[in-house]
């Protein structure tokens, strides 16, 4: 599957998008801004999270 990629409008508009950080230990720990609600999972460590994930959803992630 190709990469998707969609501005902050765009995401605010998908109701039942379960949203996740995919920030590194240390830029989530430095961030000011966090979003309520959204599953934090490294990058580099997506494969062992993947069981938390529910199914049958859209996902947004993002990282800075």
């Amino acid at each position: 599957m190709d990469d998707l990629r969609i501005d902050p409008e765009e995401a605010r508009k998908l109701s039942d998008a379960v949203y996740v950080d995919a920030r590194n230990a240390q830029a989530w720990g430095e961030a000011d801004t966090k979003l309520p609600g959204a599953i934090r999972v490294p990058a580099n460590d997506l494969s062992s999270h993947l069981n938390e994930l529910p199914e049958g959803k859209t996902f947004v992630t993002y990282c800075t």
